[in-house]
């Protein structure tokens, strides 16, 4: 049965820090009350969340522009943020611990991540909820709005923050067609809201082009380029050319406070660990607070950038000093952060080898324990700060082969000369997916604007049996699986020179990885996060290695996955750009490659499907006694063996 209703809960801003209130809009059970194992049955809340900030406080100084922020009668800074809940209907039956999916880009994904779900920005049919996995286990699922600039769509989680007004600053947007275009937007990936240029006319704004990240600028004439209408794209009649990077550098004002992000996740989170006093009664998630004793984040790409930002920046610790997350769960982040707490900030930029490169994104520190730079002389770390509140959680670093490529992923445990493998912190995991993309691909993986085929080597498989790992870690103390991932020693991690990659016939390989250089935004950014230089000046590069592989040029660190343990072709991290779209020698924004084996090639080396078959289970029982697959996954992973067997060796 399908409820909506508006309830409001309202207490006094002093009652519970940050939280003011939660309007809920509907309130509905999951699959008309269909039982999940011993939790039994699931409802939806969705709605709004506000907050109030104290911009006096000093948990709060580290926001950036807090204190230019608008504030209300009572001098606090308020904002709102849309909510999502699937919880249990008993929240006795539950198993204490939040998931928190920082939502990437307002969308939600965990459950297509976690359970194997068909993708839906409204869950509610059973192909929404795949296998039930994370309800079987009791989780409380939560998404809340973060980022401002989510477009106005339904059933995107947006945050709506308030500007500073009439203050100016420099905005650097940076486009690289596919295709031969007239036009290109402001804001990134087309659809998020852009900063509008102040001045059309300013003379001031420059447009430029480059072959490569860190090539030549070359100017273009003012007289062959200009504004929308509406401030908020850049037009050439004469086109502009696929595969060249494209950055316009203009003067906006009125930045979004953008901070805010960071501190509604930290304000909500805290709200449902510890809840508030009893006149904040609210009659489904106060109650609900009561059962939950610990709260894991997790976050894909962007999201778990985020998750590293949020840490760096003093983010787990509320404004009466608890810990907010217990666990972490940074995926398919590399060594990056991003843009989620500066002026005029730019949540959906990110940085790659050919695309959104040279934003705040690649920044020292990149380890959790603290590290110093030999050419600068800084020391700083990831958890330095949370180290000294005394909130420092338990985090799971997973990423695939392409994190290495792209996001200089081997920054996070290893030096930055890359001669040494550096420590991890105790309360860390390091986890490679051994030849995978950001993201697999569907079966039979298909080719779209790569050289290669796409690379379907699908780790979610993993990513189940880990968060699962990371909830007993927190609730029952049992130690996860160990970290799995390429070191120095060993020569298990090298440089771009010296990887041992077969010569395959027709297939080119990568000569240019991201290179992870210093960055200077100016005197200002580091301790204000004003940029006062754009595009930023490039110092020294650190080092950026790469997983080694074998003859057959599959990975041979990391936790090797059926597909590249019993492989039936070569799964990389690495795909280039096909020659349609430009600078053919570049890397394809965040895919992998997959070349398969020739029939007669797969025939030989299995003699049967049977064998073959036989391999991949004896290979899925270990990842399983190691813990790096569940026992339930077993089955599915056999079935989706033989059919890509068959699918290769059967002739077309």
């Amino acid at each position: 049965m399908r409820r909506t209703l508006l309830l409001m809960v309202l207490w006094t801003t002093s009652a519970f820090a940050g939280l003011v209130r939660i309007d809920v809009s509907e309130r509905s059970d999951v699959l008309e009350g269909k039982p999940f194992g011993k939790t039994g049955a699931y409802e939806r809340i969705a709605g709004r969340a506000y907050f109030a900030v104290d911009p006096k406080l000093p948990v709060n100084s580290t926001i950036c522009d807090i204190n230019l922020a608008p504030r209300n009668a009572a001098g606090k800074v308020e904002f709102f943020a849309d909510l999502y809940v699937l919880k249990p209907r008993d929240p006795k039956t539950g198993n204490g611990s939040i998931l928190f999916e920082v939502s990437n880009r307002g969308l939600k994904g965990m459950l297509t991540m976690f359970n194997r779900a068909t993708g839906s920005l409204h869950p509610a049919t059973a192909e929404h909820f795949g296998d039930g996995l994370l309800f079987e286990e009791g989780f409380t699922l939560v998404w809340l709005g973060w980022e401002f600039d989510v477009p106005h769509k339904e059933n995107l989680l947006r945050l709506d923050v308030p500007v500073v007004k009439g203050l100016a600053g420099l905005v650097r947007s940076e486009f690289t067609p596919e295709r031969r275009e007239t036009s290109f937007p402001l804001a990134d990936r087309t659809l998020q809201a852009a900063y509008p240029v102040a001045n059309p006319a300013d003379p001031a704004n420059v447009l430029a082009v480059r072959d490569r990240a860190e090539g030549p600028r070359r100017t273009i004439p003012r007289a062959q380029w200009s504004f929308s209408a509406d401030r908020t794209r850049v037009e050439m009649p004469s086109g502009f050319e696929p595969g060249k990077l494209y950055d316009v550098v203009y003067t906006a004002q009125d930045p979004a406070l953008v901070g805010l992000g960071p501190t509604a996740v930290r304000d909500l989170i805290s709200f449902l660990k510890y809840g508030g006093t009893p006149e904040q009664g609210h009659i489904m998630l106060a109650d609900q607070s009561r059962h939950l004793r610990r709260a894991i984040g997790y976050g894909v790409s962007q999201s778990g950038r985020f998750l590293r930002t949020f840490l760096y920046f003093g983010f787990n610790q509320d404004e009466k000093g608890r810990k907010v997350f217990d666990g972490l769960i940074p995926h398919v982040a590399g060594a990056s952060r991003g843009s989620f707490n500066h002026r005029f900030a730019q949540p959906s930029r990110d940085a790659h080898a050919h695309l959104n490169t040279l934003y705040p994104t690649v920044l020292f520190p990149f380890t959790d324990l603290d590290q110093t730079d030999p050419l600068t002389g800084q020391t700083d770390g990831l958890l330095r700060r949370a180290r000294a509140d005394g909130v420092v959680p338990r985090i799971f670093h997973t990423n695939g082969s392409y994190e290495y490529y792209g996001r200089a992923s081997a920054l996070i445990h290893s030096t930055l000369d890359g001669r040494q493998d550096a420590p991890l912190a105790p309360e860390s995991r390091v986890y490679l997916f051994a030849g995978s993309q950001h993201g697999p691909s569907g079966w039979p993986p298909p080719r779209g604007g790569t050289q290669n085929l796409r690379n379907p080597n699908d780790f979610r498989y993993a990513m189940r049996a880990l968060v699962l790992a990371m909830h007993r870690w927190l609730a029952e103390g049992i130690e996860p699986p160990a970290s799995n991932y390429p070191k120095v020693a060993g020569g298990g991690l090298v440089p771009l020179s010296r990887l041992r990659f077969p010569k395959l016939p027709g297939v080119a390989v990568p000569t240019r990885i991201l290179e992870p250089y210093r960055l200077d935004f100016g005197p200002e950014f580091p301790t204000r996060g004003i940029i006062t230089i754009e595009p930023p000046k490039l110092g020294p590069a650190y080092a950026a290695l790469l997983p080694q592989v074998d003859a057959d040029g599959n990975e041979t660190g990391g936790i090797r996955l059926p597909d590249v343990a019993v492989p039936l072709g070569v799964y990389t991290g690495w795909n280039l750009q096909d020659p349609s779209l430009g600078a053919p020698h570049e890397l394809y924004s965040m895919a992998g490659s997959f070349i398969p084996f020739s029939r007669a090639e797969i025939e030989k080396r299995y003699r049967s499907r049977e064998q073959y078959l036989k391999r991949v289970e004896a290979a899925t029982r270990e990842l399983i006694r190691q813990g790096y697959l569940l026992e339930r996954d077993l089955a599915q992973l056999v079935e989706r063996a033989g059919q890509q067997w068959d699918y290769l060796t059967t002739p077309r």
